[in-house]
């Protein structure tokens, strides 16, 4: 059975695979030409391909995304229309990005890049433009109650923050959420929060969801932290109500354009973060996603329902 990798792996992670499965000839595509050529008898595909290399596949039966994301194939049609099974990465980074979330939480209310703007000047000070804040007490509101918001839910409820959630389906509502609603209680949730947490995938239902309307309900002392996917939030409407002073931060993992323009005016907003989609990197990612995957290869092979099942028609 041909596997074609169109994904980047060292030569150590391929002797590995090659050990844990025999069976299975691995093929590594360094470059779109590779794919388009390997694709033609592969019957299974590790990571995101294009149209054109669907197209060129004849065997083609599954193919592992390498992330939870599946948007880059949903949009490809004839693979949302085809048999092919789409299978993903949920649930592997969940940990890392609600950490990271948090990161870029603390280090606003915080205020830690003034701190660390004096510590480069060798400046023994506090160059603080408004008031420290503390997590305890405050209302996180997470929208998308997936593995990565529950996650983040989690963290929040550790740090005694009352945490209330939305999601388009109906979920079980975990212990640490004191409140869970469907996307009715959006207008709510954004009214009521101190922090909001974007988490939902990016669909034709989410896209554009937090628009002028529903950023301009939230107070001007809370903070928007976004880890999910660009496209879900108004970038305009945020820009301008951080530098008006109507919102007390933002914090972003992901912006619509990726990679950010460098003419963007997002990177001159105050009181803005931002990071280059990295919130999902780090060893237990890595290492919970190749579990997941071997755990489906192993599955496949043993002709067993594969886990982690992807409705591109749905975009999750």
């Amino acid at each position: 059975m041909k596997l074609l990798v169109a994904a980047s792996w060292s030569q150590d992670r391929l002797e590995e695979a090659q050990k844990t499965f025999p069976g299975v000839q691995f093929t590594v595509a360094a470059d779109q030409d590779d794919i388009l050529r390997e694709i033609v008898d592969a019957e299974v595909v590790f990571g995101a391909i294009n149209r054109e290399a669907f197209l060129a596949a004849k065997q083609l039966k599954w193919i592992q995304n390498t992330g939870a994301g599946v948007e880059r194939l949903a949009r490809i049609s004839e693979i949302a229309e085809s048999d092919v099974t789409v299978t993903n990465t949920r649930g592997s980074h969940a940990a890392t990005i609600a950490e990271h979330a948090f990161g870029l939480l603390i280090s606003l209310t915080r205020q830690l890049p003034s701190l660390l703007d004096a510590q480069r000047e060798h400046n023994w000070t506090r160059p603080f433009s408004g008031p420290q804040v503390g997590l305890t007490g405050l209302t996180l509101g997470v929208v998308g109650m997936g593995n990565i918001g529950r996650a983040i839910a989690k963290r929040g409820h550790g740090f005694d923050m009352e945490v209330i959630g939305v999601d388009i389906n109906e979920v079980p509502k975990p212990d640490f959420v004191a409140e869970l609603s469907l996307l009715e209680g959006l207008d709510n949730l954004m009214e009521r929060s101190d922090v909001v947490a974007v988490a939902a995938p990016i669909t034709p239902e989410t896209a554009g969801m937090l628009g002028p309307e529903q950023l301009r309900l939230m107070k001007p002392t809370a903070y928007l932290i976004v880890v999910s996917r660009g496209g879900i939030i108004d970038e305009d409407t945020l820009m301008q109500m951080l530098n008006d002073g109507q919102l007390a931060g933002a914090g972003l993992d992901v912006t619509a354009i990726e990679p950010l323009p460098q003419d963007s005016p997002l990177w001159d907003t105050p009181n803005l973060l931002i990071t280059p989609h990295c919130s999902g990197g780090s060893s237990q990612t890595a290492a919970a996603g190749k579990a997941i995957f071997y755990d489906n290869l192993r599955r496949y092979l043993a002709k067993e329902p594969l886990t982690n099942l992807v409705d591109l028609k749905r975009g999750f």
